[in-house]
């Protein structure tokens, strides 16, 4: 069980930052190592940096809810924040001198709901700027 679980449900910044850790952790367990987290600039955040074990450099846009009663979380990210975050990743790639490598676009959700585990899912390249 989740410590803490109304903490969370109570605080939309704790669970998102719970969120973006839970992330992390999960797809660390798939090979991918973490680059960066929260990296910031003026056109935007991006919530994970990652390299998969291709050597993909991997965006990943982490969506935390406590349940689905507004929809599933990956049906929040529209049109212009996949614009925000394509410009965002382009002006990370530029300042850290990374070209001529791959790279893709995930979304990864996690689901509180009243259960015990959080529900997980990871679309790999769920959109192509």
């Amino acid at each position: 069980m989740l410590l803490n679980r109304q903490k969370l449900l109570d605080d939309p910044k704790l669970l998102g930052q719970w969120g973006e850790r839970h992330c992390e952790k999960f797809l660390k367990r798939k090979g991918l190592k973490t680059l960066t987290r929260n990296f910031a600039c003026k056109t935007g955040e991006l919530d994970l940096v990652m390299v998969d074990t291709d050597t993909t450099i991997v965006f990943v846009e982490v969506r935390t809810r406590a349940d689905v009663t507004f929809g599933p979380p990956e049906d929040s990210i529209t049109n212009t924040k996949k614009r925000k975050l394509f410009r965002t990743a382009r002006h990370f790639l530029a300042n850290s001198k990374i070209e001529n490598r791959p790279f893709r676009f995930d979304i990864v959700t996690i689901v509180l709901n009243k259960t015990d585990q959080p529900q997980i899912n990871h679309y790999k390249k769920a959109f192509v700027p």
